[in-house]
C-alpha cells in the first residue's frame, strides 16, 4: 500500500509534469517554471529550484532538496534509500547521482540485491559535467567536483577532487576556482 502511495504522490505526478514541459527551451524562465512546477513532489524541496530540460528523478520520496539549486540538462538522479543535497548546489549536465549499487548473484548482477547508502551533497558545491556520484560519496561544503571525474569517498569541505576514480586536488580559497 504504501508503495502505491508513492507512485500516486511523488512518482507519476513528477514524471508527468518534466514530460509536459521538457518541450520548453532551457531558459532562465522556462528553467524556474519547470522547477517551480515540480518541487511539490519531492521529499523537500526549497525554494527557486531550477531544473533544465531531460532531467530524471527515480524515488523523488526519498529526495531532500535545498534553496537555489541548479540542475542542467540530462541529469540522473537516485533516490535509492535518501538523498540529500543541501542550498545553492550546481550541477553540470549529464551528472548521474547513483547512492545505489548492484550484487551478485549466481554470477550475475542482473538478480543480485541492490544496496544502498545515505548520500549528502554540502551546500555551495558545484558537481561538473559529466560526473558521477556513487554509492559512498558524501560530498562536503564548498566542494568542486572536475568534470568527468567519479567519485565513491567522502569529501572534505572548500576542495577540487578530479579523476576517475576522484581524488583529492587542492583547497579552494573563497574567489579561487
Amino acid at each position: 500500500m504504501n508503495r502505491i502511495y508513492t507512485l500516486i504522490r511523488h512518482d507519476w505526478p513528477l514524471h508527468f509534469v518534466l514530460i509536459l514541459l521538457n518541450w520548453l527551451p532551457d531558459n532562465v524562465f522556462f528553467m524556474s517554471l519547470r522547477g517551480r512546477v515540480a518541487s511539490p513532489f519531492f521529499k523537500k524541496c526549497g525554494r527557486n529550484l531550477i531544473l533544465g530540460r531531460n532531467v530524471t528523478f527515480y524515488n523523488p520520496s526519498q529526495i531532500e532538496l535545498g534553496n537555489s539549486i541548479y540542475i542542467a540538462y540530462g541529469c540522473w538522479f537516485l533516490g535509492a534509500n535518501s538523498l540529500t543535497i543541501e542550498d545553492e548546489v550546481l550541477f553540470g549536465p549529464y551528472v548521474v547521482i547513483s547512492p545505489g549499487n548492484h550484487t551478485k548473484l549466481n554470477d550475475s548482477y542482473r538478480f543480485g540485491l541492490p544496496t544502498s547508502k545515505k548520500m549528502n551533497i554540502g551546500k555551495g558545491s558545484w558537481i561538473g559535467a559529466h560526473v558521477s556520484l556513487l554509492e559512498g560519496a558524501n560530498i562536503g561544503k564548498g566542494t568542486l567536483i572536475a568534470a568527468n571525474s567519479a567519485l565513491n569517498t567522502t569529501t572534505e569541505n572548500h576542495a577540487l577532487y578530479a579523476g576517475t576514480p576522484a581524488k583529492f586536488v587542492k583547497y579552494i580559497g573563497q574567489n579561487e576556482v
